[in-house]
């Protein structure tokens, strides 16, 4: 097997058999697509969303004390003011380029331009924010921004769901939703893009409980990535020097992976201190402060924030499960330096769980037999049926996309109503009867 990590043109890879096997696509492409836009295909859709489904399981499922929220894109501007976002730099330094007049991020370039060699111009300040007009009339008054983080949703709806749900501190609001930032530099496929996902969750607490929720939300975060297949190796915690730290933050730290292009940030977890609420309550005139009921004193929350990039994990699975086996998995391999893919994505990431493939398709009993499987077996899983080609072929595409099972319907089936199910990982191949199948799956995908 050829190790992942010891290909320099993994990247291109892993972009390649994204939209070969409808991952993730160009946006707009027919129109020359558009900077930094992504779209995703039929199985990335389902890749995400089992990402997200699980994150939202572990916060609001297995952990006590968080609820959720879906809070609104487009906001009250003041909200922006209060943050800091439009009022307190939240901007990068451009630089251009006098020669070929390209753009880049003044802190990841120095002297001179990358693409031409020329003479750059002073950095100077751009903001972040996505703008828009809300109403008829393009004018001031109607300005609106595209939200550049999910978080702020959730600090002015901290005393709706404080009192909504009857909660105490210590608790937890988690969201998932789109973000927008105006990225003067986006790159590294869906690394960095001008539009994302974010899964963020906002723990409420004591302040003098904040230091030791940062340290056990960073065990746990780094817990969750491991959990689903990736390996401790490519994951490490950074943290920020105090003089690197964010205007708001008292403690700050970056859990990261090894990608194809080095290490980056998958997900940040800061110890935001009091900064939200007490800026929310003075700007808002709307009084944020928590009174506990056990002592009759009242203080703003400390907040403890762990935010990941829903689009940054995708790229992070993805490339933590492809691999290339030299020489082959299936006997249609015809040489032993042939190359077959493999997507070992974990069993509750995997966006097929089940292909369902008669054994020749021009044998109509085989056919007629094996959709009537596919058709029970997706009621309750994620499924795919595929006659095309040679059996050996097909199972080279399920590995490609990273199918747990393939359920093959042969001629003993019509005689003993039992099927083949190959294991993906092990390619081992037992025979279950066709009664017990939906069972077996579901216990495979238990275990």
């Amino acid at each position: 097997m050829i190790s992942n990590k010891n290909n320099t043109d993994l990247m291109e890879k892993i972009v390649s058999l994204a939209k070969r096997r409808g991952f993730i696509f160009p946006s707009s492409e027919i129109y020359g697509g558009f900077g930094s836009g992504y779209d995703y295909g039929p199985l990335g859709v389902e890749l995400k969303n089992n990402i997200k489904k699980e994150w939202w399981r572990e916060m609001i499922q297995i952990h006590d004390n968080i609820v959720g929220l879906d809070s609104s894109i487009l906001m009250n501007p003041k909200v922006w003011e209060a943050s800091g976002h439009l009022t307190a730099g939240f901007a990068d330094f451009l630089v251009e380029c006098k020669k070929c007049h390209k753009r880049f991020k003044g802190d990841e370039i120095k002297d001179k331009c990358p693409e031409c060699g020329g003479s750059l111009t002073s950095p100077k300040k751009f903001n972040l924010m996505m703008k828009t007009f809300a109403g008829p009339v393009e004018e001031e008054s109607s300005l609106v921004y595209l939200r550049a983080e999910t978080t702020q949703g959730i600090y002015v709806n901290f005393k709706n769901v404080l009192n909504s749900m009857r909660l105490k501190i210590p608790f937890g609001i988690a969201q998932i939703g789109k973000a927008f930032r105006n990225e003067i530099n986006p790159k590294n496929f869906i690394y960095r893009t001008r539009e994302f996902e974010q899964m963020e969750m906002e723990w409420f607490c004591h302040p003098k409980e904040a230091p030791r929720y940062f340290e056990f939300w960073k065990e746990e975060r780094m817990k969750w990535y491991q959990n689903l297949g990736i390996k401790k190796e490519n994951l490490r915690i950074k943290e920020i020097p105090k003089e690197d730290l964010p205007h708001y933050a008292k403690q700050g730290a970056d859990l990261e992976y090894k990608f194809p292009f080095g290490w980056g940030e998958l997900e940040a977890i800061h110890n935001r201190g009091d900064w939200d609420l007490s800026n929310h309550s003075k700007h808002s005139g709307q009084d944020l402060g928590y009174l506990d009921p056990d002592t009759g004193k009242k203080y703003y929350p400390y907040i403890v924030e762990t935010s990941a990039g829903v689009d940054r994990s995708v790229l992070a699975f993805l490339s933590e499960a492809y691999s290339e086996v030299k020489g082959g998995r299936t006997q249609t391999t015809k040489s032993t330096k042939e190359i077959e893919i493999l997507l070992s994505l974990h069993k509750r990431l995997a966006p097929i769980k089940v292909a369902v493939l008669p054994l020749v398709r021009n044998k109509k009993e085989l056919t007629q037999k094996a959709k009537e499987i596919y058709q029970d077996l997706k009621r309750h899983l994620r499924c795919q049926y595929d006659e095309v080609g040679s059996i050996g072929r097909r199972y080279r595409r399920q590995d490609e996309i990273g199918t747990l099972f393939a359920v093959t319907v042969d001629f003993e089936t019509l005689e003993k109503n039992d099927v083949t199910v190959r294991d993906r990982d092990t390619m081992k191949q037992v025979r279950v009867p066709i009664v017990e199948l939906l069972d077996f799956i579901k216990q495979k995908l238990e275990d």
